[in-house]
């Protein structure tokens, strides 16, 4: 009997889901665990998992479709497997929550008009988009009928960019012009832009990122919200509204912690070379398993005690903050997790993440320590029962031994579930966090 695979629900408020590439074609076997196909949602492109083995007998959705929660997009069987029975892809008509081909893959014939505040680039600045590593190659996006064939994301994209999609070319099906086609136009556009700076400027201009700078909207406009931005929305007030928070915040000395990076990072490998928040990461995890409350998620039957520690990093991305997990951090190394966490951000800036780093966050960890803020109070992401707010290491005066003397100080900030834990568990908890960034030998154990 045929194995059908469903779009997945990637987060709690997840509806639908675009399918933007099948990796295994109709014929191909994909074992457990292999990746079958690449889904965008609203916040990010991840990379869908088959949970079973077997052959591919039909890919229900194609390439470009939205579709809903749950519904089939594929089926899996033993070769040769006969689908008598089994549902054939409905035409968009036969299911009302399903976006029509029509707008899944918009077609027009001249780009969208910008708005006042974004001015499109010329077509001469705009060199062709180049495929992906691993992509199939680019071809034109118009059609014999001369028609554009563009993905709503990448069309979104361009749009809020200002990039002119006729001058792209797609490297999706068809040459239809997808979102890694637009990101590609607009690094090159950035990378054609690029002024040196003068000889004189100051070096410490160059330690904080520096954020894009966009078109100020014109007076009275109201600009349209992003997908991704919408869902952010949709998350916080659900956390706001329905998870009482309380606060906590604690300085923490991280002289000895900053001597024991630098001593690591002097013999290890690019991968392996140890930042600021991997210490935190792993401090986090060893405090996780000693108060496991703040690794459990609030229930109408009770609390949810997760059997792993996956601990979300906050990224942020041109459209918005995404949060991936380092799964299993209980069990990794300092240095396992700095070589994984480098990958993750890698793969979240490409659209490459993993279904699992997406949805299996138990804790979450959100630091502007690289942009120099002091104090960071983050909001919980639901059903998690806490988040850490992490802010710069800067150097302050303190009182050691009644003697005034300069430290490395780092705040950070609990916000955590009041229906979960209570202030003085969240006391111990972050008074752990402390203990172990402040004797960072405990960190190698």
């Amino acid at each position: 009997m045929a194995i059908e695979v469903i779009m997945p629900q990637m987060g709690a408020d997840m509806t639908e889901g675009t399918l933007v590439r099948w990796i295994k074609q109709v014929g191909e076997h994909v074992n457990r665990g292999e990746i079958i196909a690449e889904i965008e949602t609203d916040k990010a492109t991840v990379e869908l998992e088959s949970y079973e083995s077997g052959t591919v007998l039909q890919h229900v959705a194609g390439e470009g479709d939205t579709v809903p929660v749950g519904d089939i997009i594929a089926l899996l069987g033993a070769p040769g497997e006969a689908l008598q029975g089994e549902p054939a892809r409905k035409p968009p008509a036969e299911t009302p929550v399903r976006r029509t081909i029509d707008r899944a893959v918009e077609t027009v014939t001249a780009p969208e008009p910008l708005s006042p505040s974004v001015a499109p680039m010329p077509a001469t600045e705009l060199p062709p988009a180049p495929a992906p590593n691993g992509a199939r190659e680019a071809t034109p996006a118009l059609t014999p009928g001369g028609r554009l064939r563009v993905s709503p994301v990448a069309r979104r994209i361009a749009h809020e960019a200002g990039v002119d999609v006729s001058t792209l070319k797609g490297s999706g099906p068809d040459g239809r012009i997808l979102r890694r086609d637009v990101e590609a136009a607009m690094k090159s556009r950035g990378a054609a832009a690029t002024v040196p700076a003068p000889v004189a400027a100051p070096a410490r201009a160059a330690l904080a990122p520096r954020a894009p700078v966009a078109a100020a909207p014109a007076g009275g406009e109201i600009q349209p919200l992003s997908k991704m931005r919408q869902a952010i929305a949709r998350r916080m007030v659900l956390s706001k509204q329905q998870q009482p928070h309380y606060y906590l915040t604690l300085d923490i000395d991280m002289t000895a912690a900053l001597a024991f990076r630098e001593q690591l990072n002097t013999t290890a490998t690019a991968e392996q070379r140890v930042s600021v928040n991997d210490l935190v990461v792993k401090a986090c995890a060893l405090a996780l398993q000693r108060h496991p409350k703040f690794n459990a998620a609030y229930g109408e039957n009770g609390l949810q005690f997760h059997d792993s520690i996956n601990v979300d990093i906050g990224i942020a991305l041109d459209e918005g903050l995404i949060a991936p997990a380092i799964l299993d951090c209980g069990n990794k190394s300092l240095g396992r997790i700095a070589v994984e966490a480098k990958d993750l951000i890698e793969r979240a800036k490409s659209g490459r993440l993993r279904s699992d780093e997406y949805t299996d966050g138990t804790f979450t960890i959100t630091n502007l320590g690289a942009y120099g803020v002091e104090t960071l109070i983050g909001i919980i992401n639901p059903p998690q029962a806490a988040i850490l707010g992490v802010g710069s290491v800067m150097p302050q005066p303190v009182v050691r031994e009644g003697e005034v003397v300069v430290r490395q100080v780092m705040k950070v900030a609990l916000s955590a579930d009041h229906r979960v834990s209570d202030g003085v568990e969240g006391a111990r908890f972050i008074k752990e966090i402390q203990g172990l960034l402040e004797n960072p030998a405990s960190l190698a154990l």
